[in-house]
């Protein structure tokens, strides 16, 4: 199983350059087997604009994660800290073997009554 992660254009491009290698969530999918996500860039982007692998999922707190992921994590520590403001735990997904689509796919030809995820979307593999 797959999942459609929303994420920001700005994001997107530091996914796909490497520079972002931890995407942070403050909720994480309950399915365990999650393996692949599928990145929908959001407006005004609007596409799926390609995938990568979960190498692994970080559970603990904002600042434990912090301290393990801030040389890769795309964001400063100030837009780190107002993400996860008043929150105890949170989550990093590791990202590993990024592919960026040759040409970005507009979901709503591929997905009958699209609508992007405020957060992510399961997906048949």
């Amino acid at each position: 199983m797959n999942v459609l992660l929303s994420i920001k254009p700005e994001y997107v491009e530091r996914i796909f350059s490497g520079s972002k290698k931890y995407e942070y969530r403050k909720a994480i999918f309950k399915k365990q087997n999650i393996k692949k996500v599928i990145v929908y860039s959001t407006m005004p982007v609007g596409k799926i604009v390609g995938e990568f692998e979960i190498e692994r999922i970080i559970e603990d707190s904002p600042n434990n994660i912090w301290e393990q992921t801030q040389e890769y994590s795309g964001v400063d520590k100030s837009f780190f800290d107002y993400y996860f403001n008043d929150r105890d735990k949170g989550y990093a997904i590791k990202i590993s073997k990024v592919k960026l689509y040759d040409k970005p796919i507009d979901p709503k030809l591929k997905y009958e009554k699209f609508t992007a995820p405020q957060s992510f979307k399961y997906l048949a593999a």
